[in-house]
This record gives structure tokens, C-alpha cells and sequence, in this order.
């Protein structure tokens, strides 16, 4: 059983008359570690905390999450680990209207570090067009909800030959992929989907775009088609755990030059090591 805090307790579960279990009525953030560092983590609270006040739920006291993350981390060996933050709105009765003085929820967990990210990050990933869509909803666009079943079923498409897979909205535009943010470079333009409508504003897309403009690298931000990606010189998706990796294979197309790639990749490890020598709480 993984190290689970409830509340701060140590348990493995949550009551039934939660309305993460019943609704997906929360939200979440993944958190890559340095040791007992919790990498980037002012930027994952602030998205938790903005993305609590966009579903009115109350956002409990930072030192809390932070003590919950600490009392994880502090016997932690592993030079590499994730924390997962689960914020929910809490116990609620039965039906979709809640009490707006319910008392959230929140879950902090460590896991270890997945083994085939070095793979990844060596070889490339193997991708994919799925056919699962991404609902357009431009009042929860950005923020990490509960609600991931788009994402579920997108992965169940990928099998044992994919290791990612991107999805479009009923506009046909690529908007992310199952559990990472896109980057293309096409016609030597480094463009990233418009998230306006739908999508996850990763923590690692934020920071390659902040490593491009600090290279003088401009960024744009586009609707992009597939066949705009089949076309690109360059492919490469990020978040949290991986940080940034190149795509090698985009359905039968293989992909070979990686300059924007290498540079963008080399500018955020700079930024990561910078942050995992910051003071954390």
C-alpha cells in the first residue's frame, strides 16, 4: 500500500459520501520530487487554489498541504518519487447541489517513480490520434478537475504499441494528449494548441514556453489539426513526471530532427535543477 495522508491521518480511504467518488467534484495535481523536494510546487498549489475558486470549493490552509507533503517525503530514500494531491469538496448528501459550508477533502499520496519514464526520455515516445474527444467546456478549461474519463478512455485506445495518444475536439483541433501537453514545430515555428476552450494548462508547458521565450524561441498558440502535426519537423509533449520527451512516431510517420527539442529539453532541466535547490516550505 502506498504511503496515503487523509485530512493529514494516515488512511487508504476516503468516506462513500464523498462527492470526489460520486461526482469527480474536485481536482488534482501530480507533483514530480527531488528527493524530499517537491518540484514546482508554489505553481502546482496556485493551480489548485484557482482552480478550487473556479468550482467554489474551499481551499484548505497551504501549511496543511505542505505538512502533509513533508510528513511523505521526510523518510523518503528515493532519489525520484511522485506526490499526487487530491482536493475534493468533501461529504455531501445525496444530489448534485452542495452545501457551500461542506469541509473539503483532501488526499496526499506518494508513489514511486514509474521505470519506463527513462526509456521514454532516451528512445522517444510511440503516438497516436485517438478517437475519444475532448469536451469543449471554456469555464473549466485549464484547471485539473476529478473528471478525467476522456482521458480513461483515450488510453484504453493506445494497447501495448503506443505509449501516448492525442486527443481533438468535435472541431477537429488536437488539444492534448491523455496525460501530456503538445509542442510542434512546423514551417520552424514552435506552436502549442489553443487551450481556450478545453485542456489541461500544464505546470511543464508553462515552464518550456517561459525556456523558449528566455531563448528568444517565440511561442505560438494555435488551433492545430492533424494533419497540421503530420506535417511538423518536430513533436515533443510534456508534464510533470516526464518534463519534457520527443515524439519519434506519430501514427505511421517516423520523426528524426530534434534541434527545438534538444534545446527546449536542455533549458528546462536547467530550470528543474534550479527549483529542486529552492527552499520548499
Amino acid at each position: 500500500m502506498e504511503p496515503v495522508l487523509i485530512n493529514g491521518i494516515p488512511s487508504p480511504y476516503v468516506s462513500v459520501a464523498d462527492r470526489g467518488l460520486h461526482y469527480g467534484d474536485g481536482l488534482f495535481e501530480t507533483i514530480a520530487c527531488a528527493g524530499t523536494h517537491p518540484l514546482f510546487i508554489e505553481q502546482h498549489l496556485k493551480r489548485m487554489q484557482s482552480g478550487a475558486r473556479i468550482l467554489d470549493i474551499a481551499f484548505p490552509d497551504r501549511e496543511s498541504i505542505l505538512d502533509d507533503i513533508k510528513t511523505l517525503l521526510q523518510n523518503n530514500s528515493d532519489s525520484k518519487s511522485i506526490i499526487k494531491l487530491i482536493l475534493t469538496r468533501g461529504q455531501g448528501k445525496r444530489g448534485y447541489r452542495y452545501d457551500t459550508a461542506q469541509i473539503p477533502t483532501r488526499v496526499c499520496m506518494l508513489s514511486a517513480w514509474p521505470a519506463h519514464v527513462a526509456q521514454w526520455k532516451r528512445q522517444g515516445m510511440t503516438t497516436r490520434f485517438c478517437e475519444t474527444q475532448a469536451s469543449i467546456n471554456p469555464g473549466l478549461s485549464g484547471i485539473k478537475t476529478l473528471n478525467r474519463l476522456e482521458n480513461v478512455l483515450a488510453s484504453s485506445e493506445l494497447g501495448s504499441g503506443f505509449d501516448e495518444g492525442f486527443l481533438s475536439d468535435i472541431d477537429g483541433n488536437v488539444i492534448e494528449g491523455t496525460m501530456s501537453n503538445i509542442f510542434a514545430v512546423i514551417d520552424g515555428v514552435l506552436v502549442t494548441p489553443d487551450l481556450s476552450r478545453c485542456g489541461v494548462r500544464g505546470i511543464m508547458r508553462e515552464q518550456i514556453i517561459a525556456s523558449a521565450h528566455q531563448r528568444g524561441i517565440g511561442v505560438e498558440t494555435v488551433s492545430l489539426s492533424r494533419e497540421d502535426l503530420m506535417k511538423s519537423q518536430e513533436i515533443f509533449v510534456s508534464n510533470s513526471v516526464i518534463g519534457l520527451c520527443n515524439v519519434k512516431q506519430l501514427e505511421q510517420r517516423s520523426f528524426n530532427c530534434t534541434v527545438m527539442t534538444e534545446t527546449l529539453n536542455a533549458e528546462l532541466e536547467k530550470r528543474i535543477d534550479a527549483d529542486a535547490k529552492t527552499a520548499a516550505y
